[in-house]
């Protein structure tokens, strides 16, 4: 147990956590895979990696982020960690005058209040270690902004300034906190739009093509490698030119 190192991704289940979760145990880590509702999908990924390493170690756990105490609930099933991917989340393709209250409120507690609570609770457990990392899966409209995703692109710039902002508190603690900002990624849920509407935005994107989640692992995996140690508080764009 001592030797291992842990790292807890949550939204392992998605289509981009899912992806960094094999990327990070091809690199040696163990793994807390966190699911909302997606266990089936959970179940396999945790099954495969076993198989794959069994060197190391793999456990599930279920949190639902829109919920109160969610972040206290799963902070008890976290024994040892050393790594927190913060990949989980929820889009809401919705202009502002019709977003209901409800629907801002699970926003917030997805993207912001349960992550920053969890990592409030699990931060005495990373600074138990002489480097420590956090890495937030953010977008690029928590930069640009995005009609039509107001509420979203909101929470998505929180979770920027959160960085910014927690990377100063905790550099002292040796924990480096950056945010991975992604384009149009070709997971599962982009899929739902149109070949003309996919069109439409390539011509907008200069490399004239969408990332792929393998592209966001690569560089979540290369934050917790020891090899970008120096980087903290970044909010790394990953998007082919659309948003500079």
């Amino acid at each position: 147990m001592n030797n291992l190192r842990f790292a807890l991704v949550l939204g392992s289940s998605g289509g981009i956590g899912e992806v960094i979760s094999r990327q990070l145990a091809a690199a040696g880590w163990s793994l807390y895979l966190h699911y909302n509702t997606n266990k089936k999908q959970l179940d396999l990924l945790l099954d495969e990696l076993k198989k794959a390493y069994p060197g190391q170690q793999f456990r599930s756990v279920q949190a639902d982020f829109r919920a109160e105490q969610a972040a206290e609930k799963l902070a008890a099933d976290i024994t040892h960690v050393q790594a927190i991917v913060v990949a989980n989340g929820q889009a809401l393709v919705k202009l502002l005058s019709d977003t209901t209250e409800v629907e801002m409120t699970e926003l917030w507690q997805v993207h912001i209040q349960n992550p920053a609570r969890l990592i409030a609770l699990l931060s005495e457990k990373l600074r138990r270690h002489n480097v420590s990392y956090i890495t937030f899966i953010g977008s690029i409209w928590g930069s640009a902004g995005a009609a039509g995703e107001v509420m979203y692109s909101a929470v998505k710039g929180a979770q920027h300034a959160f960085v910014k902002a927690y990377a100063k508190e905790a550099a002292y603690s040796g924990i480096r906190v950056n945010a991975i900002a992604p384009g149009w990624i070709d997971t599962r849920m982009n899929q739902e739009f149109s070949a003309e509407e996919r069109q439409q935005v390539l011509e907008q994107i200069p490399l004239l093509s969408v990332g792929t989640p393998q592209e966001i692992a690569n560089m979540a995996e290369f934050l917790l490698s020891g090899k970008a140690d120096y980087m903290t508080g970044e909010i790394i764009q990953i998007n082919g030119g659309w948003y500079i």
